[in-house]
């Protein structure tokens, strides 16, 4: 779900000093915007010369100055360390959704489709991305958004026709559909969507993805939500196994703009929703670097297999929020 190497420093730059480390193959250099900008330097940088170091200068600032105001705001906040790198998945105990289960023919079947239709999309991302990993996150996290906007649109219908509501559902989903829409903005930041073919095959599998899953759906919610397992599944083991080759590398860079202000934003409410199997407030990430933004990420991804485990049993999802054990701690967590 691998990236074109850094385009070289300006001659003005190299003229001045030493030219700063050249990423790892296969990582980019942050950038805010579209237009091209010099790759971020590592160390502190004493002056601000003009044209591209004044821009860099300044959007540093601002980043530092968004990330010391969010730390103030949760000093109260009890603060869990972001998950170590681990050999093992942090979904312990749980059934691997790429193997089928035991049960009835019905669901093997479904599970087996489920299967071998996420193993084709990792096939094709393979071919096209192999050495352009933020490209491939893009690609990823463009198609991880569609199934929870198609059940909330089935949801929607359900509720308009009167047969069905799930309001716990789709504030959940929702909240799910948000969080992968921070990890796209995070992948734009990073250069992933810097080609057009790279948009516009995100969007044309998308397009199809979503009448797949509203399709899917509308004929076996259980189904629907295997096969969301399955590639959200696929999407941790991506971010796991990146966040160990480029680990060094990834602990030298700047964290984007856009993680720090999902990440360190004053309300994580929201943040919370997505995950059913967390007391609200007892996940509070922190962000220093890259690495600690891709470790966030593939955290995100672990957070929504076990939503979407949860959502194969009929009517097993609620809102984290909605027992009387988390209002309690949501209480606790908004006087702290």
């Amino acid at each position: 779900m691998a990236v074109a190497s850094a385009s070289p420093l300006p001659a003005a730059l190299s003229a001045t000093g030493p030219s700063p480390p050249r990423p790892a193959p296969g990582l980019l250099p942050l950038r805010s915007s579209r237009r091209a900008r010099a790759p971020p330097r590592l160390g502190p940088v004493a002056t601000c010369p003009g044209g591209a170091f004044r821009l860099m200068c300044r959007r540093r600032s601002r980043v530092e100055a968004i990330k010391t105001e969010r730390e103030k705001q949760l000093t109260e906040v009890p603060v869990e360390e972001s998950f170590p790198v681990r050999e093992a998945a942090p979904l312990d105990g749980a059934d691997d959704p790429m193997v089928p289960s035991d049960e009835n023919w019905a669901v093997k079947l479904e599970q087996s489709v489920n299967i071998f239709l996420t193993d084709s999309v990792i096939m094709l991302l393979d071919g096209v991305y192999r050495d352009r990993n933020y490209a491939r996150f893009f690609v990823l996290e463009t198609i991880a958004r569609v199934p929870y906007f198609a059940f909330i649109s089935v949801l929607h219908l359900y509720e308009t026709f009167g047969w069905r509501r799930r309001a716990d559902y789709i504030k959940v989903h929702f909240a799910e559909s948000l969080n992968e829409f921070h990890h796209l903005l995070i992948m734009e930041e990073l250069g992933g969507n810097s080609l057009w073919i790279d948009r516009f095959l995100a969007r044309f599998m998308a397009f199809f993805y979503y009448f797949v899953t509203v399709g899917m759906y509308m004929l076996s919610p259980r189904m629907a939500y295997h096969f969301s397992e399955c590639v959200e599944r696929h999407a941790y083991s991506t971010y796991d196994k990146f966040l160990k080759l480029n680990e060094e590398e990834l602990k030298r860079l700047p964290a984007p703009e856009a993680a720090l202000n999902y990440y360190l934003n004053e309300d994580l409410y929201l943040f919370d929703e997505f995950q059913t199997a967390r007391v609200p407030c007892s996940r509070r990430p922190k962000i220093d670097n890259l690495y600690d933004v891709f470790v966030n990420v593939r955290d995100d991804e672990a957070e929504h297999c076990k939503t979407m485990k949860a959502c194969q049993t009929p009517g097993n999802l609620r809102s984290p929020h909605s027992t009387q054990k988390c209002i309690e701690a949501d209480t606790e967590c908004v006087n702290t």
